[in-house]
């Protein structure tokens, strides 16, 4: 059973919230302030003057007994009976009466008499106790209680104790609200809680007792907030009662928080948009820039080979340096008059340029000044940004009168640099950082680390990079025919729906790694780190052609790092009505493992049906973030064990004893059992769980403990 306690001055809304919270969960209510009207109402029926200047408090207190005692009063604790009623005295209806204004005016003088509040204590404490049995009302269930009292007085152990609060002259407003609709009770708050202010607290909560000040809150709000306080009790009530059966079993160390929820994570991230400076790194092919990137990072974040060409999106970095944040563009070789990839390569260099706030310009100090240098040259001039110039290769002291040719550029001070052995960086970048500040302003921002990071993986020409173009209204990343364009992976934020996203272009992975080498090596270890930093995967498959054992294997990559999936089945237009049927026959077959993720057919070259990507990512990171709350999770298993036990085995049956989630992102339960659960019976708690609660889009980890009776000393 679970008691609600509601306390507060006159104007806040009890009765209107608290009946609401009782229908709510079927729990019964009690208006206790009802009752105290009724004594009043009672006292001067029985010819008492209440206005007398010596009241005689023996008198009233011997009548007020009579009513509660002789069973002359009833009260209705259902929560939808109307207020005109609800109060009886001897069989008569008296709900009206008692909400009269000369009963306003007199319930505080019977009220503030302490034998009386001790019979009323009474009173309210065996209504509330006749809810704690199945033939009450609520058959068990709870009673939401409200009134003077009763959270440090009258159910001081009560499982929700709530102060309800609000500002002197929003209680007033309301009280005029109910004067203007025909409520003869509206009286003045401030001479109310005068009043009753004498004898009890309601404008201080006691230890224990949750205060809700809802002078800005609407009603759904307020009761949306009660509503949450109820729910933890009841979860941590649930929690006891299934906790205890496992009483008199062998425990570890480690099972205490997890039996407690105390271990239980859920990987929130924290919002960080800082507005940063962009620095961009330009150059022809094969001059170092990665090799810089790497440096400056201090990771080997972007691939780098001794062939040109590796580098072929613009790939953004947060970087750091000398206590200064600011975005590091890496970018491919920018070269003139090129065709195919290599011009697509030049054009995302070129867009960089023109992104940036400021420039580092890598040239070969052991080549020397290429007429490719000055093309450059001419195209960074007409962008207008500040240029360091690095000179890069330079190995040793010897080697540094190779920069000196470079002053000829016209573009300042040629800093002599060696990316590998990151000598001379640590100048270039002081003058880097000097241009920035300079620059006329600040167009970047540090990657928001409450970003959901979604990746997008698939074997080589799937279409990946074509879908991430799709969704951010931009050629982001080089698109080709060629497979296995994208090598780093890219990242770049794109709103769909109204909600931002961090979207993570990943290179294709490869069916046989260990056979790879150099850049293609290096990109797919990137890939796996890209899905491993993700929280959602896109699986792409190229549904114009057969599916493949590579494709099977990148999807089952995704499914063991536990990110939660939709399965993009791209290039659908290009499909006829044979080639679908026989998708919807490998559906079933090939697919078996991840029936639960959801499954988007699009197009991302013409963009049809994209937009149905936003549902199903929204669901899928909504299946992972899920946690279900200890007692929902062990009565739903408790049927289900009921329904179909474990099988004998071994001439023994396991039976399960208490499960908890212990994490999520992705969810993982953890089972106590009397002994070992086959895997064929875990796929049917995972079923079972999914048909119940969701979790479409998530994988679900089930691991078993078992736990064995201590053994008698």
């Amino acid at each position: 059973m679970i008691t609600v306690a509601i306390d507060g001055p006159a104007g806040v809304g009890k009765s209107s919230t608290s009946k609401a919270l009782a229908k709510y969960y079927g729990f019964a209510y009690l208006d206790t302030g009802a009752m105290y009207r009724a004594a009043a109402w009672w006292v001067l029926e029985q010819g008492i003057d209440l206005d007398a200047e010596h009241l005689d408090e023996r008198e009233v207190t011997e009548t007020v007994a009579a009513l509660f005692t002789e069973d002359h009063f009833d009260i209705s604790v259902n929560p939808d009976t109307p207020n005109d009623a609800r109060v009886f005295c001897d069989g008569r209806n008296i709900s009206e009466q008692i909400r009269s204004s000369e009963i306003s005016a007199h319930v505080s003088r019977v009220s503030s008499i302490i034998p009386v509040r001790h019979i009323l204590v009474a009173a309210q404490r065996a209504y509330i106790a006749a809810e704690g049995v199945e033939d009450g009302f609520s058959q068990g269930r709870g009673i939401v209680a409200e009134g003077r009292d009763i959270t440090d007085v009258v159910a001081p152990h009560a499982e929700v104790r709530v102060l309800l609060t609000a500002r002197e002259a929003v209680r007033q407003a309301r009280r005029a609200h109910q004067a203007a609709d025909g409520d003869a009770g509206a009286e003045n708050v401030a001479a109310r809680d005068a009043a009753d202010s004498k004898v009890t607290n309601f404008t201080v909560a006691e230890d224990g007792v949750t205060t809700i000040d809802n002078s800005d809150l609407d009603f759904e709000q307020t009761l949306d907030l009660l509503i949450g306080l109820v729910d933890d009790a009841i979860e941590e009530q649930e929690y006891a009662e299934y906790a205890s059966n496992l009483e008199g079993y062998e425990l570890d160390e480690g099972d205490e928080a997890l039996i407690d929820g105390s271990a239980f994570t859920s990987g929130e991230h924290t919002a960080k948009r800082k507005e940063v400076g962009v620095l961009a790194v330009i150059g022809r092919p094969n001059v170092g820039k990665s090799t810089l990137v790497n440096r400056i990072l201090g990771r080997r974040a972007a691939v780098v080979e001794d062939t040109p060409g590796v580098t072929r999106d613009r790939v953004s970095y947060d970087a750091e340096w000398a206590g200064t944040d600011f975005k590091l563009v890496d970018t491919g070789g920018w070269e003139a008059d090129v065709e195919g990839i290599d011009s697509a390569i030049a054009s995302q260099a070129q867009i960089a340029v023109e992104l940036a706030d400021a420039v580092i310009f890598v040239v070969d100090g052991q080549t020397g000044l290429t007429q490719t240098d000055e093309r450059i040259v001419r195209m960074l001039r007409s962008a207008g940004k500040p240029v360091v110039v690095a000179v890069n290769k330079v190995d040793d002291q010897a080697g540094e009168y190779m920069a000196a040719e470079f002053w000829k550029l016209g573009l300042g001070e040629p800093y002599p640099i060696s990316a590998m052995h990151g000598r001379g960086v640590g100048d270039l970048l002081d003058a880097a950082l000097e241009a920035l500040r300079g620059a006329e302003r600040t167009s970047g921002f540090l990657t928001p680390t409450h970003l959901r990071r979604v990746a997008l993986v698939g074997k080589p020409n799937v279409g990946k990079s074509s879908l991430l173009n799709q969704l951010a209204h931009e050629e982001r990343s080089v698109v080709n025919d060629l497979a296995g364009t994208t090598r780093d992976p890219v990242d770049e934020i794109v709103t769909i729906d109204g909600e931002d996203y961090l979207f993570i272009d990943t290179a294709g992975i490869k069916r046989r790694q260990h056979k790879l080498s150099g850049a293609e090596y290096y990109s797919s270890l990137r890939t796996q780190a890209a899905i491993e930093r993700a929280e959602l995967a896109l699986v792409l498959f190229d549904a114009s052609v057969p599916i493949s054992d590579q494709d099977l294997k990148v999807m089952s990559s995704a499914v063991d790092a536990g990110r939660a999936i939709v399965l993009v089945f791209n290039k659908w237009d290009l499909m006829d009505e044979f080639d679908r049927q026989r998708m919807e026959r490998l559906w079933k077959t090939e697919f078996d493992r991840v029936t639960w993720a959801q499954r988007v057919n699009l197009s991302a070259k013409t963009g049809w049906h994209t937009n149905r990507l936003s549902r199903a990512m929204t669901q899928a990171l909504e299946s992972w973030d899920k946690r279900i709350p200890t007692g929902k999770l062990n009565a739903f298993l408790g049927k289900v064990q009921a329904a179909h036990p474990h099988p004998l085995r071994g001439g023994k049956q396991p039976r399960i004893l208490f499960a908890t989630q212990a994490s999520s992102r992705p969810p993982r339960f953890v089972i106590f059992a009397t002994g070992f659960l086959e895997h064929g019976y875990r796929r049917f708690l995972e079923r079972q769980l999914r048909e119940e609660f969701g979790f479409e889009g998530s994988p679900i980890q089930i691991s078993v403990n078992i736990r064995e009776k201590k053994r008698r000393k």
